[in-house]
C-alpha cells in the first residue's frame, strides 16, 4: 500500500456552463475522469452534476507537484485555455492543503470504518 502524506492537496469547485455548451462542458469533464484517475501522484478525482446545471470537480492530490504536472496536460490545457468560451461567468475554485490524513494514508481508517 502507497503512504501519502497529510498535506495531500485539495481542489474542488463548481462550474456553470453556458446552456448551448453544457454538453461539450459534461463530455469533456467526463473524458478527464478515466485518465486523470490514473496519473501519478492523482489521489481522487470526481465529477458531479448538480440539480442547476453546474458541474462540482472534486479532487485530491499528493503534491503540488502532481498537481502542476496534471494542469500542464495537453488536453486539460486546451480546455482550460478556453473556459470563458464555455462558462457564465468566473469558476468558483478553492484550493487546500488537507490537515486531515488522506484515506488509506498511514493512521488514517479505511472508508467506511470508524475507528472504536
Amino acid at each position: 500500500m502507497t503512504q501519502h502524506s497529510t498535506n495531500s492537496l485539495a481542489l474542488y469547485g463548481f462550474l456553470r456552463p453556458r446552456p448551448e455548451c453544457a454538453d461539450e462542458v459534461r463530455r469533456t469533464l467526463s473524458a478527464l475522469v478515466g485518465p486523470t484517475r490514473s496519473e501519478p501522484g492523482n489521489l481522487a478525482y470526481h465529477l458531479h452534476e448538480q440539480e442547476d446545471g453546474r458541474f462540482f470537480l472534486y479532487e485530491v492530490w499528493r503534491s503540488q507537484e502532481d498537481l502542476d504536472r496534471h494542469n500542464a496536460l495537453p488536453a486539460l490545457r486546451a480546455f482550460l485555455d478556453n473556459l470563458s468560451t464555455f462558462l457564465e461567468g468566473a469558476p468558483e475554485v478553492y484550493f487546500d492543503t488537507m490537515i486531515s490524513p488522506y484515506a488509506n494514508s498511514a493512521g488514517s481508517a479505511a472508508l467506511g470504518t470508524v475507528p472504536v
